[in-house]
Formats: structure tokens, C-alpha cells, sequence
């Protein structure tokens, strides 16, 4: 016998999943209370780290029915995404997305479907990367200085290298510039 469960996240508790649990029966989806499973997580973390979702999983079956309304309520980003509904395939779970027409995300047209998305992701995160890349490019041929700001001058740079040198120890070097000991260590070792 076919069971079909929902699974409703949102990310604060000032939110509710009223309105996914109202999509899903209005796409003719009957759901038992007991069969729908709601979570208040972030949607950056992913799924394998979701507890009521790992709950969920230990209650799937073969046949079963997973229903959720858009791909995000199922992991963080468009691997995670796929990969749930891999493992979910493998053991005979069907996994429907009322955001994508109800499709089956584990037949065949789901999966061409997962695919064309999973590369729409990657291609948009390639984009990005090199937007990026270019843009720090620019701002560093424009004399943009990255980082945290050095917490010691070229002149205090110097005036400390004096004191290492009259045998000044590491300690009290970092003392008397208020800079810790490693901004110290690293000032004497780039000398060496």
C-alpha cells in the first residue's frame, strides 16, 4: 500500500508551514496528519543534518510517496538537492515538487529535470566565481589593499626588529607595541 508523506520546513520559528501543507492539498495530495513532517531549520543546512528529515527517512518504505513544494525544502543547494532525491530513488521512494508541476523528481523527465537545473546551478556559480575573480582583479590593479589592516607600521616594523635585535625577548616586544606575540614571531621571521 502507497503511503504518502509531506515534508514542510521553514527557517525561524516566527514562521509556520500552514501555507505548504494548504499547497499540498490543493494539488489533490492526501496527506495524514501523521505523514506530514514539519521542521524550523535554516535552509543552508543540509539535509543529512536535519533531524526530523533523518526521522523521515527512517520511516520511508518502498512505494512510498515524498512530497515537498519547492526543491529548496529538500537541501541547502542543487547537489544536495540531487542527492537526496538519488538516495530517496534508491530505495523506491518517489519524490514529487509541487513548484515543478508535481513532477516526479525520480522518473525519468524528474531527472532530466534535476539535471538541466543542477547544470543551470553550477553554470550560475561559475559565473559568480569569475565576477568575483574579475572584480578583485580591478580593485587590486586599482591599489585596493585586501585583509585585515597591518596593526603595526613600517616605522614600528623596524623600531621592533631594533628591540629583537638588543636581544629583547618576543614577550616583551608585543607588550610594548600592544600586538600579540605571533605579530611578533612574524615581523622577526620574515627577516630570517
Amino acid at each position: 500500500m502507497t503511503r504518502t508523506f509531506a515534508y514542510v520546513r521553514v527557517s525561524t520559528a516566527g514562521q509556520t508551514t500552514e501555507n505548504q501543507t494548504h499547497e499540498i492539498a490543493a494539488a489533490g495530495f492526501q496527506v495524514e496528519p501523521r505523514r506530514i513532517v514539519t521542521e524550523t531549520i535554516s535552509g543552508s543546512t543540509s539535509i543529512a543534518k536535519r533531524p526530523a528529515f533523518a526521522k523521515l527517512m527512517d520511516r520511508l518504505e518502498e512505494g512510498d510517496i515524498l512530497i515537498v513544494t519547492k526543491l529548496d525544502r529538500l537541501g541547502r543547494d542543487a547537489i544536495d538537492v540531487s542527492s537526496t532525491v538519488k538516495t530517496l530513488a534508491e530505495i523506491g521512494v518517489r519524490v514529487y515538487c509541487l513548484a515543478l508541476g508535481g513532477t516526479d523528481l525520480t522518473s525519468p523527465a524528474g531527472t532530466m529535470t534535476m539535471n538541466v537545473i543542477n547544470a543551470v546551478a553550477q553554470f550560475e556559480r561559475d559565473l559568480l566565481v569569475e565576477r568575483t575573480h574579475a572584480g578583485i582583479k580591478r580593485a587590486r590593479a586599482q591599489g585596493k589593499v585586501f585583509g585585515r589592516p597591518q596593526s603595526l607600521t613600517e616605522k614600528q616594523k623596524q623600531a621592533a626588529r631594533a628591540d629583537l635585535a638588543k636581544e629583547m625577548t618576543v614577550s616583551a616586544v608585543a607588550r610594548k607595541y600592544k600586538v600579540s606575540r605571533q605579530t611578533v614571531t612574524r615581523i622577526r621571521d620574515a627577516d630570517a
